[in-house]
């Protein structure tokens, strides 16, 4: 089986694009838009994961089966997202966390 040979024209390309994708994190991370802080956060990374995987990990050149897999690996990982923030969306936001029950006795 011969191996596909990317040019590096594409890794520098790439290269730059994560870079530039970890520029846009850190902007991102010190704006404040609510609730949607973890959902940019998340496109933001998904993005960057897509294009290291994409291309350093040579998933573009590989078989069809190898394709599947990943795709149905993002799959379940989206599925596992989407629960991960609606339980997150349905927690009570102004309760505050109870003391623990032996507090008393090292306040002696």
């Amino acid at each position: 089986m011969s191996e596909h040979i990317v040019s590096p024209k594409i890794y520098l390309v790439i290269f730059a694009s994560l870079m530039l994708g970890t520029g846009i994190t850190v902007w991102a991370a010190f704006r404040d838009v609510g609730k949607f802080n973890i959902v940019i956060a998340l496109v933001i990374a998904t993005i960057k994961a897509t294009l290291v995987v994409l291309f350093f990990m040579h998933a573009r050149y590989s078989p069809r089966r190898t394709q599947m897999v990943i795709v149905c690996s993002v799959f379940w990982l989206a599925i596992m997202l989407a629960l991960t923030l609606t339980d997150y969306d349905t927690r009570p936001r102004d309760s505050r966390l109870a003391p623990p029950a032996i507090s008393h006795l090292l306040r002696a």
